[in-house]
């Protein structure tokens, strides 16, 4: 006992982490954010100035979702993105104990700590099933357990793996260039650039996002790793497309390096993650998993997206599959968009099976 007591006494104290305001910069010093269930204040100081807390997400067009689906107690519903969860949460509120949600995610990492956390908050497996798997087999669920009535798919990134320094989503933290949405398969971000000609990775971030200087950022990533100077890290690359448009006038430099730093990223995002063959998927089997009057709402965050989903409901009605299609796009609400920052190119679109 003796003993135990004196290797205690001998062990130096280690300090908390001090929480530097409001809003610290580093992501584990935000350890206020990242435990809401006890900083409750923090949470809601953060998301009055329109900031997102770290570890967080905030489900977007809510309202607008629900009002679409008009879910009765009863019905089966389907979450393609189950993400933080909240959109889920949401839509089995609207249950009221009946009937049962399915959700989907591909993060492994993720939506353990979803499961879990909307267990805590009563929505356990009586009203609730959860599988690891990419909604482009939304075929196969929908076989199992049959038809849908009502299917959300958010085609967004959740703030909490865009965040996570760990993931490489961003190019605003210091991180391995990663971003997969499923760590565990496929390749990362980085073993991409290492391997991809300069015509591929041009036409991958034109086609991907639209970038005006596709040309010279692919052509400074390729060269650099035949100088043996690889780009596998978020500020690795940051920094090459800084350098890149140096050419560019001072006061244009610093919002076009900005704005092409987050295209970049988002293109090599969607190519690792094969997002729009796993969209096309999802929208080819979307018609047979709905049952008849079925509906389905989907939120998309880029114009290539946004293009996808509306020719296809257009399709499908003209072939018959759907019964009725929004005609105009829905957009947040200006005070979410104050509220909400990430919600800003947020397009929503929706359709009735047949």
């Amino acid at each position: 006992m003796d003993k135990k007591m004196n290797q205690q006494e001998n062990q130096p104290h280690k300090r908390r982490v001090r929480y530097k305001g409001t809003h610290p910069r580093s992501y584990k010093e935000k350890y206020k954010e990242l435990n809401p269930e006890k900083y409750g204040d923090t949470i809601e100081k953060v998301i009055q100035k329109g900031g997102t807390p770290a570890g967080m997400h905030i489900s977007i067009c809510v309202n607008e979702i629900l009002e679409f689906l008009n879910i009765q107690p009863g019905q089966k519903g389907l979450d393609c993105t189950l993400g933080y969860g909240g959109h889920t949460q949401a839509m089995m509120k609207c249950l009221n104990g009946e009937g049962h949600m399915y959700a989907l995610d591909v993060d492994p990492i993720e939506s353990v700590k979803t499961k879990k956390r909307l267990e805590e908050k009563g929505f356990g497996e009586e009203i609730l099933t959860i599988r690891q798997m990419n909604f482009a087999d939304i075929d196969q669920i929908a076989e199992e357990v049959g038809p849908f009535d009502f299917i959300l798919a958010d085609l967004g990134v959740s703030s909490m793996q865009i965040d996570n320094p760990e993931r490489g989503f961003s190019y605003k933290f210091e991180g391995p260039l990663d971003l997969r949405l499923n760590p565990e398969k496929g390749i990362s971000a980085a073993e991409r650039l290492r391997h991809i000609d300069e015509e591929e990775l041009c036409g991958m971030l034109v086609e991907n996002s639209d970038e005006p200087y596709a040309e010279e950022i692919a052509h400074a990533v390729v060269t650099s790793f035949k100088r043996g100077k690889a780009v596998d890290t978020t500020t690795k690359l940051r920094q090459l497309i800084e350098d890149t448009l140096e050419f560019l006038p001072e006061k244009e430099r610093k919002d076009a390096v900005k704005k092409s730093c987050a295209r970049t990223f988002q293109a090599l995002r969607i190519d690792v993650n094969s997002e729009f063959e796993v969209l096309y998927s999802l929208l080819e089997k979307l018609p047979y998993a709905l049952a008849p009057g079925g509906r389905v709402a989907i939120l998309t965050f880029h114009s290539g997206e946004d293009r996808l989903v509306k020719k296809s409901f257009k399709r499908g009605q003209k072939e018959g599959l759907y019964s009725e299609i929004c005609e105009e796009v829905i957009r947040p609400s200006a005070e979410e968009c104050i509220r909400n920052s990430r919600a800003k190119s947020t397009k929503m679109r929706w359709a009735i099976r047949a």
